[in-house]
């Protein structure tokens, strides 16, 4: 039958609104809930379809949504296979639809209505070579996430979202990779040990695909790419997911193919950092190579720990001088931290204690309420012997206990500057009490007896009160 001449004038004057399309042999993804059957005949275009076309169009172009909605229906109904703009301003106009509806009933078929939307467009559109079937299925996988809240796995918008990603792949949508990360975390949370390693493989290919579109120069939402890979990536580190033999068999050759890369090594040490793998050879291959590049607190510090690993102590204590040195000035925690760790190596490592109190005093003054600094300084004294050397052995033994007085001091004042090591202290301080210089032995010693003042000897030159061991 010929068409009227109406329709071929429409036809010509809408050069964008292809007509009739044959539906693809393709199988159909399953149907969502209370999604009608489909007809399998091929509708007709009419020349009202035509003419609907090109009002529910102009009108969505508009945000004229009221004005769209008649027309689009009865497109979508009688010819859904006249245009793809039935499906690409039918997605918008539906969602405008459920955001005016107070009704739970209406919400439920809106929603179904928009699972079928999609539906349909990949029976009649899902050949198209720049938006094929998988690229459809991750727009419905995406609004299954926003409009079926109340199911937490949504095991069909997983495999939709999936499937999508997998046909898609460095072409899949910043919003549908975005969103199967969501999802796939979301599901590790309600059974770690069910979805512990879907989770895992989810997310090295979102993040390899992020990070492929963030690289690429020709890409206009590279950018974009980049800030989502970063969210991406934060949430994995913060999930639990993965331990630290899991994250060098992720990044190990990450590392190794970005090892002129600053940014990425930046990048990756502040994960290893944020997830406690410090310890891990990647994040030291990494600080190394960061470090070469451009000197920074982070590099710095990882340098430090990867020395203290492999026993160069002095190589360490040079590494975390450097780090604070390349500290924000403001950043006080971490100057008393890389103090606190020098302070430790000297007197674990070194055996140089006095240069050790000197860390612990500067560490300190960054933060004076480190109760560590002053457990660590107790520790100091009561490894000492400061006494011996042109004096009688005996009085030199009963002297060199003294030093357990000044351990004490600095163990009371631990827990008073910090209530957290009270436990610690108080162990500490029973633990060291006993080997307080007795009566029998301070007796012949006036400078010792209870309760006068007494400055220790040596390098210590601490003053503290006499008192004798409890018997």
């Amino acid at each position: 039958m010929k068409k009227s001449i109406i329709a071929l004038v429409l036809v010509a004057t809408l050069p964008a609104f292809a007509l009739a399309k044959k539906p693809t042999k393709a199988a159909e993804p399953a149907p969502a809930a209370a999604t009608p059957a489909q007809d399998d005949a091929e509708p007709t275009i009419t020349e009202e379809c035509v003419i609907n076309v090109s009002l529910f169009n102009e009108s969505v172009k508009n945000k004229q949504y009221a004005d769209a909605w008649d027309p689009w229906w009865q497109v979508y109904k009688e010819c859904p296979n006249a245009n793809k703009a039935i499906y690409t301003r039918g997605d918008e106009l539906v969602e405008w639809k459920i955001s005016q509806t107070q009704d739970e009933e209406e919400y439920h078929k809106l929603r179904d209505l928009l699972m079928e939307l999609h539906d349909k467009r990949i029976k009649y559109f899902g050949d198209d070579p720049k938006y094929p079937k998988a690229y459809i299925l991750g727009l419905k996988g995406v609004d299954y996430c926003n409009f079926y809240k109340e199911d937490p796995l949504k095991d069909p918008a997983y495999e939709w979202l999936k499937e999508s990603i997998m046909g898609m792949k460095e072409k899949s949508q910043i919003q549908v990779l975005k969103q199967f990360a969501d999802l796939s975390n979301a599901r590790y949370k309600l059974d770690p040990e069910k979805y512990g390693a879907a989770y895992i493989a989810d997310y090295q290919v979102v993040s390899m695909i992020l990070a492929e579109q963030a690289a690429n120069p020709a890409n206009k939402n590279a950018a974009r790419a980049q800030e989502n890979k970063d969210y991406v990536d934060q949430m994995f580190a913060s999930s639990g997911a993965a331990n630290c033999d899991k994250l060098d068999e992720i990044f190990g050759p990450i590392v190794k193919d970005n090892i002129d890369n600053l940014d990425m090594l930046n990048k990756i040490m502040n994960m290893f950092r944020r997830v406690k793998c410090t310890e891990s050879e990647n994040y030291f291959a990494a600080a190394a190579a960061a470090h070469k590049l451009e000197p920074t607190e982070e590099s710095a510090a990882g340098c430090a720990k990867m020395c203290m690993k492999k026993g160069d102590y002095k190589d360490a204590v040079t590494y975390y001088e450097q780090a604070i040195e390349l500290a924000p000035e403001d950043d006080k925690e971490d100057r008393a931290e890389y103090l606190f760790n020098i302070a430790y190596i000297y007197f674990d490592k070194i055996k140089s204690y006095q240069l050790s109190r000197t860390y612990l005093r500067r560490s300190l003054e960054f933060m004076a309420n480190q109760g560590r600094c002053y457990i660590l300084m107790g520790m100091l004294y009561a490894s000492t012997q400061p006494y011996g050397e042109g004096m009688a052995a005996a009085k030199a033994a009963i002297l060199n206990k003294t030093v357990f007085w000044a351990a004490v001091d600095k163990f009371q004042k631990a827990k008073m500057v910090d209530p957290d090591v009270a436990e610690d202290a108080n162990k500490l301080i029973a633990s060291y009490s006993k080997y307080f210089p007795t009566k029998e032995e301070i007796f012949d010693l006036p400078e010792l007896q209870d309760g006068a003042s007494f400055t220790v000897g040596g390098w210590i030159q601490e003053t503290t009160t006499c008192r004798a061991a409890k018997q």
